[in-house]
């Protein structure tokens, strides 16, 4: 039983592209399979997290981490009532846009699309599922449900271009299509998406900075949330092996952020009484969202990780390497794009501007993996991939 703020899959906006009603599945449940069955999330497998793909089997890549994200969202729509079928397919269809390297091969395409219209891999996500996912015979892209789109456009509150700024093309193009209210907050499904995958990556990022040797227990003891966590569990369990030490207490940091979200969500939607989901969306802030003194806990914790791991003096030496693979290609696929594979040739034909050119360059280099990145840099620029 759905609570009346919920998504009701009945009560679909629909799609762009009218489609008969499947006899066996809702319309997200429909929305989900197609995201899982895209070529753009089986390509997630090889692509960054935080450390390049290939550097360790054990490390989360952008798949492990979507899957993670949607085992969170779907528990904690659960508990609230609501569509779990909407935020899962959100989830999983969030970081379809990331380019290979993770944030570090994001911000190298931004640079090289700025006279372009700029990259934005939220954007690019709805690019990739409303055109260049191209299976079906009746449309290109996936033909999904507005709230779907409406969440991956906007799970991280409303998207309004800045004085002097325009939105990211592809989340421009897709909106003009089919207005998504860009304006207003998103369903609380799509708040529940956001929110776990903040509740994923602050855990699992703890576990494969550990793994990596970048720090240790000892200084997570130093730390809100994880700290007490660590001592709980010396407590409970005293002289525990290393390893199931380590698990129990992250366990314990990873609980703690999903009961806080539920709790507060709770209270807020206790006090709003919202009856349908377009309250939710005319809503002044998220009805999901951690609880003020775990939000300061957490960016104490975000903080350290920046500096020990994102910004670590070995992955900022992995970072230039990729940054200037992406900037060896882009140029290259812009000057001679007949180096494109035979299937983009004739979008490449169809292109008259530079813009247009450089939309088609930047797909194809966001859609490429780590190891594909690099395979054909070694093959292009005549270097040894490793």
């Amino acid at each position: 039983m759905l609570a009346p703020f919920a998504c009701q899959p009945d009560a679909s906006r629909g799609r762009l592209y009218e489609e008969r009603m499947s006899s066996f599945r809702s319309p997200f449940q429909r929305d989900r399979d197609r995201i899982i069955h895209s070529s753009a999330f089986r390509r997630l497998k090889h692509k960054t997290q935080v450390f390049v793909e290939h550097e360790g089997d054990y490390y989360r890549t952008r798949l492990t981490h979507s899957i993670e994200v949607a085992q969170v969202a779907r528990t904690i729509s659960g508990v609230l009532g609501l569509n779990t079928d909407l935020a899962e397919a959100i989830a999983l269809a969030h970081d379809l846009g990331h380019t290979p390297f993770g944030h570090t091969g994001e911000d190298a395409l931004a640079e090289l699309m700025a006279p372009y219209g700029g990259f934005d891999h939220n954007a690019q996500a709805l690019r990739i599922v409303t055109r260049l996912e191209r299976h079906y015979a009746d449309f290109d892209g996936l033909n999904l449900t507005w709230e779907t789109l409406e969440g991956i456009a906007k799970h991280n509150g409303p998207v309004v271009a800045a004085a002097g700024e325009e939105l990211p093309y592809a989340l421009a193009e897709a909106n003009a299509e089919w207005d998504l209210e860009l304006h207003t907050f998103a369903s609380a499904e799509a708040q529940v998406a956001a929110i776990a995958d903040d509740i994923a990556y602050s855990h699992h990022d703890l576990h494969d900075g550990l793994r990596s040797g970048l720090f240790n227990e000892a200084d997570l003891m130093e730390l809100p949330v994880t700290g007490p966590a660590f001592a709980e569990v010396d407590r409970l369990h005293p002289g525990l092996d290393p390893m199931r030490r380590r698990h129990e207490a992250l366990r314990r940091v990873f609980g703690r952020m999903v009961e806080d979200v539920i709790n507060v969500a709770n209270i807020r939607l206790d006090a709003a009484k919202p009856q349908s989901v377009e309250e939710v969306r005319a809503m002044e802030g998220t009805v999901i969202r951690f609880s003020k003194p775990l939000y300061q806990e957490l960016k104490v914790i975000r903080s350290f990780l920046f500096t020990r791991m994102y910004r670590a003096p070995s992955v900022m030496i992995e970072r230039a390497r990729v940054t200037a693979v992406v900037r060896d290609l882009f140029p290259l696929f812009m000057s001679q794009p007949e180096f494109l594979p035979q299937e983009w040739r004739q979008d490449v034909a169809q292109a008259d501007t530079q813009q247009l050119l450089a939309r088609i360059v930047a797909d194809y280099v966001a859609g490429m993996t780590d190891r594909f990145a690099l395979q054909e840099h070694a093959r292009l620029f005549q270097t040894t991939a490793t």
